[in-house]
């Protein structure tokens, strides 16, 4: 979906692109390990962009070193 000219993709689609759960994505965002600039629809569902698509991924494949 395209707001003033910037693509927004759902829940479901961002999970995918960042390889994570949508209950890993909840949980990110609960806890405030990301910062996703969240936006919502007419019916209060997120949406997010391609650049919070790429910090989830990263988030995603980040390795703790111990």
């Amino acid at each position: 979906m395209t707001i003033d000219g910037e693509t927004y993709y759902r829940t479901g689609e961002v999970c995918r692109m960042a390889g994570i759960s949508r209950t890993t994505l909840f949980r990110w965002l609960r806890e405030g390990l990301v910062r996703c600039s969240v936006k919502r629809d007419r019916r209060g569902w997120r949406l997010f962009t391609a650049a919070d698509a790429e910090e989830l991924r990263s988030e995603a494949n980040r390795v703790d070193g111990g």
